[in-house]
């Protein structure tokens, strides 16, 4: 299971986490929502939960249940400015159709987070970076 995160996206990440003045990472999920069913969610983590997998790059951690995993692996993560807006940017390879607004996404196919999530919880790994950088 990987997820790759520009420098870009690591250095949102710790000017979140500078801002706020505490917390270890940025927890990264799913939940279902709008026209095509699910949405990332975004939160500063004070702690990793059980069951929880963390990744590190470029000094920044991310920090994701094993549902959203699946979901999101093999994702590589920007932080991108387009217009008056910023945002983090997923490249997922598991997404099958996206709103038009942008807000939700669909998975290629069911996923089972139980049956499909091999990673090691709460274990810190570094994230496969060799994709990098992507234009």
């Amino acid at each position: 299971m990987t997820i790759t995160l520009t420098e870009r996206a690591a250095a949102q990440v710790l000017r979140q986490l500078e801002k706020r003045g505490s917390g270890i990472a940025l927890r990264i999920g799913i939940k279902k929502v709008g026209c095509t069913g699910l949405a990332h969610t975004f939160e500063i983590a004070d702690e990793i939960r059980p069951g929880e997998n963390c990744f590190e790059s470029h000094g920044a951690r991310l920090v994701l249940d094993a549902e959203s995993l699946v979901v999101l692996d093999g994702s590589h993560i920007d932080f991108v400015t387009e217009g008056l807006s910023q945002r983090f940017k997923f490249d997922n390879p598991n997404v099958d159709s996206e709103c038009g607004c942008g807000e939700s996404f669909n998975v290629k196919k069911p996923v089972n987070a139980t049956a499909t999530a091999t990673a090691t919880p709460t274990a810190v790994k570094t994230l496969d970076l060799q994709h990098e950088p992507r234009s």
